[in-house]
């Protein structure tokens, strides 16, 4: 089965890490891939060595035509079926180059929030015109109607995000050594980058953590992600926060990690808020990593947690809350090992890359049926 996944930048991210998990493990579920970037980016050595056939091209505008046309010549010279792409702008590259093509397939990834106008009329344009669009979470289906006006009845399959369980195994490095931290000290953590757009929230976090911190003096917090454009504000309002309430030592601000693994084998308890998700990439890699979880009760996020069985359940903005919940779990180490190990095995059912590439080759096949 001859695959082609488009990816316009490969910048460190939850889609980019998926695509990759994706293209190490594509050859052993009988999935010929080929990548095609055309921005490249931080992860590009990455891709290049993935086992994935890996092309880098250019786009010059932002629908860029001589883009289509090279699209298209790799599709046929590949004989390439299916294609697949992460954001409205590479599905419509996409989408012109295989209109006219006999048997060639477009499905689009819906990761979660989608930012800006542009994005918003392409996505709505394609959704219904494309063989296929993937859903990462039920909790996601109510935005893109609401907010986008795609109706979520028509071609649309859910396909959870995923995690590959070979990637997360520790290296040997220590975060607690790295801070000059005794090994006996809770380590609780996040794993977002901060925004401009309203959708992560780790201000509800600071704030939890002056009446955790306060019963816990063992424990520190590690907010591990970049400060993305637009999103220093935000940034600067935790930072100033922590100072102000003499927290600041406790909470570190790691900005982007390539050693996420071993940050996540070392913590006590994940926690994540947000205010809008698909289905964070995170939240499977924690639970992967053995790391009991709590994340705000969005729908998606209640959807990633099983209801709430395999993960603590806040409300959203309710630092209160979700200090409770926090402190339930630091003073009980057997209820944080048993909901992380029930975590596991639901994550490597529901979020792992097996899981994952199943169902996408089952939908593959599905479209190629049709």
């Amino acid at each position: 089965m001859k695959v082609l996944h488009f990816l316009d930048s490969l910048n460190r991210g939850g889609a980019e890490t998926i695509a990759l998990d994706v293209c190490r493990n594509a050859a052993a579920f009988g999935i010929d891939l080929t990548i095609v970037t055309t921005k490249g980016g931080t992860m590009l050595d990455e891709f290049a060595a993935s086992g994935a056939e890996f092309i880098k091209l250019e786009r010059r505008f932002p629908v860029d035509f001589k883009l289509v046309k090279n699209l298209r010549r790799i599709i046929n010279e590949r004989e390439i079926k299916i294609t697949q792409g992460y954001q409205a702008v590479e599905c419509l590259h996409l989408y012109l180059a295989a209109r006219k093509l006999k048997n060639v397939k477009v499905v689009m990834s819906h990761q979660g929030f989608i930012v800006g106008k542009k994005n918003h009329l392409t996505a709505r344009f394609l959704a219904p015109r494309i063989d296929a669009n993937i859903t990462v979470s039920k909790g996601l289906l109510p935005w893109l109607e609401t907010e986008l006006g795609i109706d979520p009845g028509k071609n649309f399959h859910l396909i959870y995000n995923c995690a590959d369980e070979k990637r997360l195994a520790p290296s040997g490095n220590s975060i607690k050594k790295e801070l000059d931290l005794d090994k006996n000290f809770l380590l609780l953590g996040m794993v977002a980058n901060f925004h401009a757009a309203p959708t992560k929230d780790p201000l509800t976090v600071c704030r939890a953590l002056v009446k955790v911190f306060a019963e816990h003096k063992n424990s520190h917090f590690l907010f591990v992600g970049k400060v993305m454009a637009g999103g220093e504000k935000r940034f600067e309002e935790c930072r100033r926060f922590c100072r102000a309430n003499g927290i600041g030592e406790r909470v570190h601000f790691l900005g982007a990690r390539t050693d996420v693994a071993d940050i996540l084998n070392e913590l006590d308890l994940f926690v994540f808020s947000s205010l809008a998700e698909g289905l964070p990439i995170s939240i499977a890699e924690a639970m992967l990593t053995k790391t009991p979880v709590i994340a705000s009760n969005i729908p998606p996020l209640v959807e990633a947690s099983g209801n709430g069985e395999y993960a603590e359940i806040f409300e959203v903005k309710n630092a209160d809350d979700l200090a409770e919940n926090i402190l339930k779990l630091l003073n009980d180490k057997n209820l944080r090992d048993n909901l992380a190990e029930k975590a596991y095995f639901f994550a490597q059912e529901n979020y792992s890359i097996e899981a994952h590439l199943k169902k996408l080759k089952t939908l593959y096949e599905k479209l190629l049926n049709e």
